[in-house]
This record gives C-alpha cells, structure tokens and sequence, in this order.
C-alpha cells in the first residue's frame, strides 16, 4: 500500500467522523431557537409560531407556540414538520423529524406531548437497537394530545380523537375516540362519530 492510499484512507474517515458528529446539526433551527429563546413562555405564541415559519417550517395561520418545541431531525427536518391552522402547541414538545409529522387543523398539543418517527429494528442479542426505522405520524383535525402522552412511529391519529394525559400510543386511533392507557386503548366514542361513519 503507498502513502496515498493511507492518505486518503485518512480523509475518508475523518470525512465520516465529521459526519457522525455533526449529524442532526442544523445552524438555521440553532440560530432560530437563540431567537425565540427570548420570548417568554406562554407569551408571544403567535410571533412564536410566526419565526418557525419564515425559518421554513409549514405552518398554518391562527397556530400559537406556548414555546419552541424541541426538535431533532436529519436532512429534510424542515420539510418534515407540517402544522395546520388555528393549532395550540403547549410547552416542553418533543418532534422528532426524522420523517413527516403532519398536524391537521385546530389541533391541540398538551405540555410534554412527545410525538416520534423513527425507531430501530430489533438486532443481535449483544446489540438490539439496530438499524434506524421511519415511519410518518399524521394528526388529524380537531384531534386533543393529552399531556405526556407519547405517540409512535407510523401512527394516525384521526380527526376529532382525544388522547389521554401519559398515553403511548402504539397503533392508529379512529376518528372521534377517545384512547387512554400504556399502551393506548379505546375508552369511548365520543360524539362525531356517527357521522364520521356514514
């Protein structure tokens, strides 16, 4: 092997280190958390959301951020987050972006609602998270997160449901129920679905 071989072998895997390290990190949604890092909690909720908006994210008119959700995301972590209309997105959020998250309109997301896309394929018994999955998660209109609760990669929640406060939620929700519980089951039909069904 001559020197330019290990040379380059150098660079290939200084390139991946950096990489590896830098993953996820985005200088426009640091620079727009410094922003919105001033505005205090509860207060500002539409200039809040307005900021997220000019910084690329798709988010519709009349929706309020009580603050910035935290966010994580690789490439298209911009394109992956769409927000309806008239939303309320309450404090201590977790989005993780790796694919789309949808939320309809009128949406309500309580505090400390955690809503995930990506997951990892079981793996051998020395090392079971493996390889990345991802799956999108849609919200449909109307529908109410209960605070903490958590919903999982590839899940909808239709339009009009409620979650319980501290739900995982592991499959999709029908229209117009309520769910509660770990993991989450139907508790009642709530009014709405009787026309959902016609």
């Amino acid at each position: 092997m001559d020197r330019t071989e290990v040379k380059a072998t150098g660079w290939q895997r200084i390139k991946v280190l950096f990489h590896e390290e830098t993953f996820g990190f985005h200088p426009r949604l640091v620079a727009l958390n410094t922003v919105v890092g001033f505005l205090p909690r509860h207060r500002a909720a539409h200039a809040r959301a307005r900021l997220f908006s000019l910084a690329g994210f798709r988010i519709g008119e009349g929706t309020r951020l009580a603050a910035a959700p935290k966010i994580n995301g690789g490439d298209s972590l911009f394109s992956n987050l769409v927000i309806g209309e008239d939303c309320w997105i309450e404090v201590d959020c977790v989005f993780d972006l790796e694919e789309r998250v949808t939320i309809g309109d009128r949406v309500t997301v309580g505090p400390g609602v955690m809503i995930l896309t990506s997951t990892h394929e079981l793996d051998i018994r020395e090392h079971r998270a493996g390889v990345v999955q991802r799956f999108p998660v849609s919200i449909g209109d109307g529908a109410w997160l209960g605070a903490r609760c958590t919903i999982l990669p590839g899940v909808s929640v239709g339009t009009g449901a409620v979650v319980n406060p501290g739900s995982v939620v592991n499959k999709d929700v029908a229209p117009h129920t309520r769910v509660g519980g770990i993991p989450a089951t139907q508790v009642e039909v709530l009014p709405g679905a009787e026309q959902t069904a016609r």
